[in-house]
């Protein structure tokens, strides 16, 4: 399998090439539901409604945040 570098909250990691950023989510929430995630590449804040049509390109910046509670 074919695989590209991105750099995933400051950390490279290698992803299949041909990967969406939905699949990066799910890889990094292991297929939970992911409620309360915001996603940018390279520094655009992606919709949720387009992450499963979003490439993850080589080289890419994303950053995968999560809500939460408490002060």
């Amino acid at each position: 399998m074919n695989q590209i570098a991105i750099h995933l909250n400051g950390e490279a990691v290698r992803v299949a090439n041909g990967a969406t950023i939905a699949d990066v989510v799910a890889g990094l929430t292991q297929g939970e539901d992911p409620k309360g995630v915001a996603v940018a590449v390279d520094r655009c804040v992606i919709p949720r409604s387009e992450w499963a049509t979003t490439p993850a390109r080589a080289g890419a910046l994303v950053e995968v945040v999560s809500a939460a509670a408490g002060g």
